[in-house]
């Protein structure tokens, strides 16, 4: 049985507590950045998403400087097309590539703020821009097979006998995931990537959408939030004081955000968090926090057994991979990792002796 796949947030982005308080976005912490990922690298964490924003430092030079204090963790480099050019980008990739041992994958998004592109220089609609993502991608993978001098006539990219020296780690390319809830993000996942991630849902609405990417061998992963507790008591108590103290004028920004936002996973899940009056979607499922922290916020809320639980009925659904992160995401992450994941591995060790009687999907 293949095991789940579970990947931690950002070192960059280490998470406030309390919905009240404030990223500091003014600063880079590159010390705490690298403590931050020695110690996943000491849990056993596969990867760290090195997210991408304007409120962020950008995640490839501090990638840089990490991939060479760790020794194991994976690094999942998040970058929007359009920014850089094909060539440039692989090259950077490729870089980092030899300087980790090949501890680097890509998460390719094509941006989920029209404002927020602009402050770029891109100005090109939703659609526009996946199909600006399927070039780059095709442009990538073309590299990676080795397909150079390179000429390419596109709509977004044109290259004319592209070359590099320095190829990916031992001949191989980064493993790919794309992520968009939309039709053409869907298909772009399917033509160019390795897993398809998105926003989450309650196992069985995950269920009825994962069947194209089943049939083709693409991974399907969600992105989420997590607040894990020996008992239900406890996590309720620290969900409570996450919750604490609203910041009205926070949830009126984020409000305004979204509603000038042309993605469809993050109005996605302000729907399902309405539907669900912002609050419980399912017993372990929160949509609370989504008002005052975006779409990744829905919230995985329980024990330890209950989240591992709720993580075997994702399974069953056809989910293959987790990005999670908490409040804060490097205390959560010691208690996923200690608490959680080896109760996931035991269920996924049971249900390999017992394959005959299959694990069900949660109803939500």
């Amino acid at each position: 049985m293949t095991e789940l796949r579970i990947h931690w947030g950002s070192s960059l982005d280490s998470g406030q507590k309390k919905k009240a308080e404030k990223y500091r976005a003014d600063v880079l912490d590159l010390d705490g950045a690298v403590e931050y990922a020695q110690e996943a690298d000491a849990l056993g964490v596969e990867s760290l998403l090195m997210a991408q924003s304007y409120s962020l430092p950008d995640p490839l030079p501090v990638l840089g400087a990490l991939v060479r204090e760790t020794k194991n963790v994976r690094f999942i480099l998040a970058y929007r097309p359009g920014l850089l050019s094909p060539t440039l980008f692989t090259q950077l990739v490729n870089t980092v590539s030899w300087m980790s041992e090949g501890r680097i994958a890509l998460n390719l998004v094509a941006g989920i703020s029209p404002a927020e592109q602009a402050y770029y220089g891109d100005f090109l609609a939703h659609d526009e821009r996946y199909a600006r993502a399927g070039e780059f991608l095709d442009v990538l993978h073309r590299f990676w097979r080795g397909e150079t001098p390179l000429t390419y006539e596109g709509d977004h990219y044109r290259l004319k006998d592209a070359q590099l020296g320095l190829g990916f780690w031992e001949g191989g390319r980064p493993e790919i995931y794309v992520s968009g809830a939309s039709e053409i993000a869907q298909q772009t996942a399917l033509t160019y990537g390795d897993t398809w991630f998105r926003y989450g849902d309650t196992p069985a609405a995950i269920a009825e959408v994962t069947g194209p990417f089943r049939a083709k061998g693409v991974g399907v992963g969600l992105r989420m939030q997590v607040l894990a507790r020996p008992t239900r008591e406890e996590a309720l108590a620290d969900l409570a004081e996450v919750m604490g103290d609203a910041d009205e004028n926070h949830k009126a920004f984020v409000a305004q955000f979204v509603a000038g936002a042309d993605s469809a996973a993050v109005k996605n899940s302000f729907r399902l968090a309405e539907e669900a009056g912002h609050g419980w979607m399912s017993p372990v499922l929160w949509s609370g926090a989504v008002a005052y922290r975006g779409g990744p916020a829905l919230c995985l809320v329980g024990s330890y057994a209950e989240i591992a639980a709720e993580l075997m009925a994702y399974k069953a659904a056809g989910v293959t991979q987790f990005i999670f992160s908490g409040w804060p995401a490097r205390d959560e992450m010691r208690h996923f990792y200690t608490g959680v994941l080896p109760l996931v591995r035991a269920l996924e060790g049971a249900g390999e002796r017992t394959a005959s009687e299959p694990f069900a999907v949660a109803a939500g």
